[in-house]
């Protein structure tokens, strides 16, 4: 007596660890698939590949790839966008270091310049200290337009 397809679908769904939809049957063998009584003859089939798994469906990056490109120019990236707090999308802290960083670079160059000479150690301290808004802030106090 042959066995029931769907008995045969679900016990192949078993061995191979996957949903009964991703069950294949070869449909110009069903005969001799419908003949299969025990597993062992189930797992036969699976090596002789007249029951194999489906591939899973993958996934398209296309639109992915078209909306890091969006997001590239600057588009969707406005107020409606935006969740989370001004400070989780750029810490604070991070800028202050990016500031410093680039201050202190700017002071270095000027040193080797001979633009800063006595006065190096208390600018690098004021920069520490946050002293000064930007590189161009630093530059009008070097340069003596203010103090």
């Amino acid at each position: 007596m042959p066995m029931n397809p769907r008995k045969l679908k679900r016990m192949a769904a078993d061995i191979l660890g996957v949903g009964e939809s991703k069950v294949w049957v070869d449909p110009a063998q069903i005969v001799k698939a419908a003949e299969a009584m025990t597993r062992d003859d189930v797992r036969g089939l699976i090596s002789q590949r007249i029951i194999r798994k489906r591939q899973d469906a993958h996934h398209s990056r296309g639109g992915a790839r078209i909306l890091h490109a969006q997001k590239r120019l600057g588009r969707k990236r406005g107020k409606g966008k935006r969740t989370g707090t001004k400070k989780a999308r750029s810490k604070p802290r991070e800028q202050w270091m990016a500031r410093v960083r680039a201050l202190r670079k700017m002071l270095k160059e000027y040193k080797s310049r001979g633009k800063v000479n006595e006065t190096y150690r208390v600018l690098y301290r004021q920069i520490k200290g946050n002293h000064f808004r930007g590189k161009k802030h630093l530059q009008q106090v070097v340069e003596g337009e203010t103090k």
